[in-house]
């Protein structure tokens, strides 16, 4: 391991209650390629380096690995508990009554907690797929996005942080139809929302809708994520690393143009969470975001990255008389049409 990162020198953002928390974070999704071994490890590592914000989630198989990192972190006194930002969420299969709080009840049994920092709903409709599934599967029990069951399960991530299960509450990949219709409804509104964020996919419009009302973005695949499933890749799909706005001015600070990914999300106010085992990737992004910050002309530049390029299109939630993946990300439903969505 190189030297490691003082955590004090890690840019922080600032929540609406005005705790700082770190601006960057470490995924801990293997993409259906990196086993809970392999991935444990790198979270004690990073631990070690200067990491204090993992992001976790019971569909990623790992948290009970994951949990032994911990528990031996705060035992050697390695890290104190509250200098750690730790997330996690519920999958789709566990919306049902009661169902939310006993998915939380697991995490943390498994990740040896009290409390996480945030819980996110993960998707936000009870749709689910096998694990490790291709691109073509489809569950012939999936169903459209109702604001209801979303109510029902959102109302236990309530009971959760009133229980001091979670500090805070998020929500994970919405569209702005979606939010319009449930957050006028929600008793405690979510602090955070997870959402897919690079370069060539910025979701300006969502971006700018979440900070306008205090919520604070999480950007996964933040730097395109090349090893994600081979059911998230597509024809035609963008490699941000290869766009010439972004190896042009990683060129310039002499820097990889992943790199130049996560010191743009940082600087727009987002938390990217990028993934690796490697220790040389970890350590470096880790360090990117303290050091030789991007100029106010390179922000404008990269700007024209944008090639609007879901990476993660969802397509094995789709229902069964759904026309497409985008439907599952209301691209034809306007502002209006939303208010319909029940």
């Amino acid at each position: 391991m190189k030297d490691s990162i003082d955590p004090g020198l890690v840019p922080r953002i600032t929540l609406n209650t005005g705790e700082k928390i770190p601006s960057i974070g470490m995924g801990t999704f293997g993409s259906d390629r990196y086993g809970p071994d392999e991935v444990s490890a790198a979270v004690g590592d990073a631990i070690r380096f200067g990491y204090r914000f993992f992001d976790c989630a019971s569909v990623y198989g790992n948290e009970d690995k994951i949990g032994m990192v911990f528990e031996e972190a705060l035992r050697t006194e390695t890290v104190k508990r509250e200098e750690l930002f730790i997330t996690s969420k519920v999958w789709n299969d566990m919306h049902g009554h009661g169902e939310v709080l006993a998915s939380i009840e697991k995490t943390l049994k498994d990740l040896r907690l009290a409390y996480v920092d945030a819980y996110f709903i993960h998707w936000p409709f009870p749709n689910y797929h096998a694990p490790g599934c291709d691109g073509d599967s489809r569950n012939p029990d999936s169903v459209p996005f109702s604001a209801e069951r979303f109510m029902a399960a959102w109302e236990q991530m309530e009971t959760i942080q009133s229980r001091g299960l979670a500090r805070y509450i998020g929500m994970s990949n919405m569209t702005i139809p979606k939010l319009d219709a449930v957050l006028p409804r929600c008793r405690v509104k979510p602090t955070l929302l997870e959402m897919e964020q690079h370069p060539s996919f910025q979701q300006q419009e969502l971006f700018d809708y979440c900070t306008k009302k205090g919520i604070t973005v999480i950007g996964y695949c933040p730097i395109g994520s090349p090893n994600r499933p081979e059911r998230d890749k597509a024809p035609g799909d963008v490699v941000d690393t290869a766009l010439p706005e972004l190896r042009s001015i990683g060129w310039a600070h002499g820097i990889h143009p992943a790199l130049v990914c996560l010191k743009w999300a940082v600087q727009r106010g987002s938390i990217p969470i990028p993934f690796s085992v490697h220790a040389k990737n970890y350590e470096s992004n880790l360090r990117a975001v303290t050091e030789d910050p991007l100029s106010a002309a390179e922000m404008e530049q990269l700007k024209k990255a944008e090639r609007n390029c879901r990476l993660v299109k969802g397509q094995v939630f789709l229902w069964p008389d759904a026309k497409g993946w985008e439907d599952l990300w209301d691209l034809e439903k306007s502002p209006m049409d939303c208010k319909k969505i029940v």
